[in-house]
């Protein structure tokens, strides 16, 4: 879970690396079997991240700290 602005930062550009690998998977693979088996681990990871990520953004500031 997320805590606050800095962890926030790190998730995104986590999210960012993350998806340039698949990218860059994308571009390379030539089967689409291996492609999909490759990228797979990546892509969960990344909505796993993302779903943090939309879940700090959806509380205000105020509410997070009432919160903790």
């Amino acid at each position: 879970m997320i805590a606050n602005d800095q962890e926030l930062k790190v998730t995104l550009d986590r999210i960012a690396q993350f998806q340039a690998q698949v990218a860059r998977l994308r571009n390379t693979e030539t089967n689409p079997d291996n492609y999909r088996a490759a990228a797979a681990g990546f892509l969960a990871e990344i909505d796993r991240m993302q779903l943090e990520v939309r879940e700090y953004l959806s509380l205000h500031p105020r509410e997070r700290a009432a919160a903790a």
